[in-house]
């Protein structure tokens, strides 16, 4: 189960509107995201609020990936958590996550990173990484 746990806030999103509008593209481009990082697909939810944002999750072989719009406010959530019993897939999720960022663009980025399963840490208190950065 060592894993990365990605939960990330995006604000004042530059990438094409459409993202944060459409459940359609938004799909799709979470279906990208999981592609490019080499990680499999096994079901998708996807839901399009009646003019206003979208909310969806794809669940994967590897955990899973959901992510949510607030296409009035410039923004998304999402939470990306990537496992593996054998190996360490950390850097599945960074690429999985870079693929949303660079499509989203954010202005700013609040981010929570929870380290699953390492053998190093103590299970009572998971690792737990806060971040925030301004483009």
């Amino acid at each position: 189960m060592n894993g990365l746990h990605i939960l990330a806030e995006f604000h004042a999103c530059q990438g094409d509107r459409r993202l944060l509008q459409d459940a359609a593209l938004l799909a799709a481009l979470c279906r990208r995201a999981c592609a490019s990082a080499g990680l499999e697909v096994v079901a998708a939810a996807f839901h399009q609020f009646p003019a206003a944002g979208a909310t969806g999750a794809l669940v994967l072989a590897e955990s899973h990936l959901a992510i949510h719009t607030w296409p009035e406010l410039g923004a998304a959530t999402c939470d990306l958590y990537v496992c593996n019993y054998s190996q360490d897939n950390r850097a599945a999720a960074e690429l999985a996550y870079g693929v949303l960022c660079a499509e989203l663009q954010p202005g700013r980025i609040v981010r929570r990173d929870v380290v699953r399963g390492s053998p190093e840490q103590d299970h009572a208190e998971p690792g737990l990484n806060i971040s925030e950065r301004t483009q």
